[in-house]
């Protein structure tokens, strides 16, 4: 799914959304903090006509106002509904993940191979896999399945493009593509499950070479299958990166706590659908924010377009000569970094992001692909790249 198009399987995230806003209409608190900013930024330029808002700045402003802001308030709602859930205990997933329906997918540019998890081992012995290249394992999010996701097409596509990667997809079959509430309570089980073939896999890969990446519920079950290795061997994973991971039911504290700073050496997240589908606190030793801490980014008028914003703009930085593409500025707001209020250097978002950042980092970015503004024209081999040569 790309761009502002939707379809009848990601539909269900605004079906989930709505229904709740029937049940929760009533404890819908109205807090919109970069709304107001918005207001009072406009209302400063009655005084300075210099910062009155352009015809591109009130549009984003407006959009977020009523194609943003209201589905957050619904986001709330739900969280507030899992949380209860959560804390009476009283609440199964129907779908108990089982590891021996759980496999590892290794993507090369013609073929896909499947591995079982308990025979995680039988990956390396592959002659399709190398076990002197690192390893990225991608965990894709709610609705979702290994053999039909743009996700994993689009980062397969990419790495292969590279040709320095072991790519490999997580098929967690069932036990995320039913009702939210339920995958939702899966993630710390499913990434268990993921620990224990991650474990087989050390005895060929050492751990420095593993790099798992999450989108959405995706970002909570690599989150935990660090966690899980970590208490299972010693040993920690170098990076963790969390793509704009699901905010409904995941809090700090609570029985659901997701990704965090701790999981891997170092974890960088990127957030693009703020505070609706996506979950606006900072979370790792590094979070992003392109285009600001708004719901809807630059390009995206649905929360299902914002949502998928964050691995589009991280596919994009994979390729050969992307890599910084997305150059972003330690600043603490979007307003403050458009004023150059920021003075830290610059540092890439995505592929290259160096694992020495700490903290809060802002940058703009375009409303369509290539998305990055430091990106150029877009390279004709980068259309072939990556892709078996028998389909070109």
């Amino acid at each position: 799914m790309r761009g502002n198009n939707f379809n009848l399987k990601h539909l269900s995230w605004l079906y989930l959304l709505a229904t709740c806003c029937l049940w929760q209409v009533q404890a819908i608190e109205w807090t919109v903090p970069d709304a107001i900013g918005s207001v009072r930024s406009m209302a400063s330029s009655i005084v300075d006509p210099k910062l009155l808002p352009t015809p591109q700045g009130f549009f984003e402003n407006s959009k977020n106002l009523i194609a943003g802001y209201p589905f957050e308030f619904i986001s709330n709602s739900i969280n507030t509904i899992c949380s209860q859930a959560l804390s009476t205990r009283n609440i199964k997933s129907k779908y108990t993940p089982e590891i021996s329906q759980m496999s590892f997918q290794l993507r090369t540019p013609c073929h896909r191979y499947n591995f079982p998890l308990l025979q995680a081992e039988e990956m390396w012995k592959s002659p399709h896999f190398d076990p002197q290249k690192k390893v990225v394992i991608l965990a894709t999010g709610w609705t979702t399945n290994v053999n039909d996701t743009d996700t994993i097409e689009a980062f397969a596509k990419a790495y292969n493009c590279r040709g320095d990667i072991n790519f490999v997809a997580v098929d967690a079959a069932k036990f995320v593509d039913t009702l939210y509430t339920w995958s939702a309570f899966n993630t710390e089980e499913i990434g268990e499950n993921i620990a224990h073939g991650l474990v087989k896999l050390l005895d060929s890969v050492p751990v420095e070479n593993i790099h798992m990446i999450g989108h959405s519920l995706g970002a909570h079950i690599v989150g935990a299958a660090g966690r899980y290795l970590q208490q299972m061997t010693g040993k920690v994973v170098p990076r963790i990166t969390g793509l704009d991971p699901a905010k409904p039911c995941f809090n700090e504290g609570e029985a659901l706590s997701g990704l965090m700073r701790g999981d891997a050496l170092f974890v960088d997240v990127i957030h693009s659908n703020s505070g609706v589908l996506g979950k606006r606190d900072p979370l790792g030793d590094v979070d992003f924010y392109p285009g600001g801490t708004n719901p809807l980014p630059t390009g995206c008028l649905t929360v299902v377009c914002a949502h998928a914003r964050s691995w589009e703009y991280y596919a994009e930085s994979i390729y050969p000569g992307n890599e910084n593409n997305f150059m972003a500025v330690r600043c603490s707001s979007i307003q403050n970094l458009r004023e150059s209020k920021c003075v830290t250097n610059e540092s890439p978002m995505g592929y290259a992001a160096p694992n020495t950042l700490k903290g809060n980092y802002f940058l703009e970015v375009n409303g369509n692909a290539p998305f990055g503004r430091r990106s150029r024209q877009v390279r004709q081999s980068q259309d072939s790249c990556g892709l078996c040569p028998q389909t070109g």
